[in-house]
């Protein structure tokens, strides 16, 4: 076997085995990126905007494939939350690349989102199973993002439609997170491998499309009276979000899951949006204290995407190894 088929043979192998919720590098990188250029790190956010934006293109040509050569395993895909992390993933690029000033890039990512939302949501809800799991908060998650980029981009382009939109989809979002919480097993605070984080992290973004709700207004005079209601709300709700906080770490103290899993990438992203919506309430509602702890939080996300970065090469490297032996047994057979 020569040096290209055998990498060949390696890729073909790896992008095989990625699975529904692989959106979730994306949103977790992306948001780490966008709560850095908040902060003002913007060569380091835009490091990590390169790389979301990449791993997005990957998965983006994989899906392509599946649905043109595997069509019953991309139907079958397509019935699970965790295809969802390919909206919320979307959106977040959008996000990030909005704050470039790359509109229509942005908008072209929002209509993307939504045309995959609408198609996804129907199956998913077909194959519903309850007890639901951290992965299901997906529901939520990706309606939230369709609702944080709607508002960023109505209020940068001032279309009135647009922010009002967002605020339809935004309460759409908390009504299909009380959905999904209603039906949670606590156990996966214990249990899970990583996903179960979403469970604060489906709440953070509400507090992030909330506030964004909250700027929009203010940006329409027609609009300019509800601003106090949606900061308001964006304030309860991060208290809200914040109160998931003890109980998600105190799991991980009991449970110590140190060993490596995609669904990690499910915690990178509640982490970086914890620092992202802080930022964004703390500046609506006129809290200095907030936008401090978003400051030393964005770099706790920031590590923690290291450590899922880290442990990605590691398994990486581990397939490559288990790989080459496989097929080192082969040839001597």
């Amino acid at each position: 076997m020569t040096a290209e088929r055998a990498v060949a043979g390696f890729v073909a192998r790896v992008l095989s085995a990625v699975p529904p919720a692989s959106g979730a590098v994306v949103m977790g990188t992306g948001i780490v990126s966008i709560g850095l250029s908040i902060d003002g790190q913007e060569t380091l956010s835009r490091v990590l905007l390169v790389l979301a934006a990449a791993v997005w293109a990957v998965l983006g040509l994989l899906l392509a494939g599946r649905v043109l050569l595997d069509r019953t395993r991309a139907r079958r895909e397509a019935g699970v939350p965790g295809a969802l992390t390919g909206v919320a993933g979307t959106c977040v690029l959008g996000a990030r690349v909005s704050l470039l000033g790359w509109h229509h890039e942005a908008a072209a990512l929002l209509a993307l989102a939504v045309c995959v939302w609408v198609v996804l949501v129907p199956h998913i809800l077909r194959s519903w199973t309850t007890p639901t799991v951290g992965v299901s908060f997906m529901l939520a998650v990706s309606t939230e993002s369709l609702a944080v980029l709607a508002a960023v981009i109505g209020t940068r382009d001032r279309v009135r439609w647009l922010a009002l939109a967002s605020y339809v989809v935004l309460a759409a979002g908390v009504a299909a997170y009380a959905f999904v919480f209603a039906r949670f097993d606590l156990r996966q605070l214990l249990v899970g491998g990583g996903d179960h984080w979403v469970a604060g992290g489906a709440l953070a973004i509400a507090t992030l499309a909330c506030g964004r709700a909250a700027q929009a207004a203010q940006s329409f005079d027609t609009l300019h009276g509800l601003a106090a209601a949606f900061a308001h709300a964006s304030l309860v709700l991060w208290i809200a979000a914040a109160l998931w906080l003890p109980a998600l770490i105190a799991g991980e103290l009991v449970s110590r899951r140190l060993n490596y899993d995609l669904r990690r990438w499910s915690t990178v992203f509640p982490f970086g949006m914890y620092a992202a919506c802080s930022f964004v309430v703390g500046d609506v509602e006129r809290i200095g204290g907030l936008v401090d702890f978003a400051r030393v939080w964005v770099w706790v996300a920031f590590a923690v995407w290291l450590a899922a970065v880290t442990g990605l090469l590691r398994h990486t490297a581990s397939l490559w190894r288990e790989h080459v032996l496989r097929a080192a047994t082969v040839r001597t057979r």
